[in-house]
């Protein structure tokens, strides 16, 4: 009850609260996208950079932690393109739609506060270590997957915008520039510091109000069958796998393995729904498991939190 009260009911107020501005109209799509560039674009960053920056040299990088992570979206991912068979829904692209909707998390949005405020700013390096390259490699590998037999973009045109991608990413900069920093052994001037610390302090809430109005822009629309099953595969296993790699197979240590196992148990992200747009296929199932994730996370997250943080 302590991890449910003190770390998640928090975080999920403010994505309440979120989706309730944004539902009552008093918080508009245009808005919402500006509010995610300031967060994505300044405030993440400018926190990341801080954080690292004033924690010095950073801890060795535990080595089995990304492979961890990589190997339960993997489980998570085939499973569900088993499922989408099974139930009826034949076909490459939809496979990979339900596989996408079942392994990628809102590790951004929800993850990033949830993560802190769960496991503190020890957890910064593992946390954004992880978000840096989750979204390149993930959204590369289906965007790959469901561009097969297309001739949108040739492969070596694809992998150029990838790397420009991940060049320009701020979230990277700003874990690099603050692991430089820190290393050095400099501290930050005064002035420099203090404004870092107060344009960071808005990235938290900023996030977790930004993700609730996105949400409000979704609705269940049918195909509960499927869309439960990979919500399933999303919330329970994905993080269930992760957590057996991490305790048993690759020993990694703690906030390592937490922020592995939290990170997994994030609920679908909204990527996923914008990919099954795109390629017109899985709709119905993407927005329904964006939903329904977020929703049962509330009570997975604290499970998790509450057996792993006692």
């Amino acid at each position: 009850m302590s991890a449910f009260v003190d770390i998640v009911l928090p975080v999920f107020v403010l994505l309440g609260i979120g989706y309730a501005a944004a539902r009552l109209g008093y918080f508009d799509e245009t808005a919402t996208g500006a509010l995610s560039r300031f967060v994505f674009q300044f405030a993440l960053p400018v926190m990341l950079f801080s954080s690292l920056a004033q924690q010095g040299r950073p801890a060795a990088f535990e080595g089995g932690y990304l492979l961890a992570y990589f190997l339960g979206v993997a489980v998570s991912a085939g499973a569900a393109a088993l499922l989408a068979r099974s139930r009826g829904r034949p076909g490459a692209q939809v496979a990979v739609v339900a596989g996408f909707s079942a392994c990628y998390g809102n590790v951004v949005l929800l993850g990033i506060p949830l993560v802190l405020t769960a496991l503190g700013q020890g957890a910064t390096l593992p946390l954004f270590a992880l978000v840096s390259v989750h979204g390149p490699i993930m959204m590369t590998l289906v965007t790959i997957l469901l561009e097969r037999g297309q001739a949108d973009l040739p492969p070596g045109a694809r992998l150029m915008a990838t790397a420009k991608g991940l060049v320009n990413n701020p979230i990277l900069i700003g874990l690099l520039l603050g692991i430089a920093v820190g290393a050095s052994g400099s501290a930050l001037p005064g002035p420099v510091a203090a404004s870092a610390d107060l344009l960071g302090q808005a990235a938290l809430p900023a996030a977790l109000f930004a993700m609730g109005a996105s949400l409000a822009g979704y609705q269940i629309r049918g195909a509960l069958g499927l869309s439960l099953g990979l919500v399933g595969l999303k919330t329970v296993l994905q993080p269930l796998v992760v957590w057996l790699l991490v305790d048993y197979v690759f020993a990694v240590a703690s906030p390592w393995s937490d922020t592995a196992i939290l990170l997994a148990a994030m609920p679908t992200g909204v990527n996923a729904y914008l990919f099954a747009v795109r390629y017109r296929t899985g709709e119905a199932e993407a927005a329904t498991a964006i939903l329904l994730s977020t929703a049962a996370s509330l009570v997975t997250v604290t499970v998790i939190l509450a057996l792993r943080l006692g």
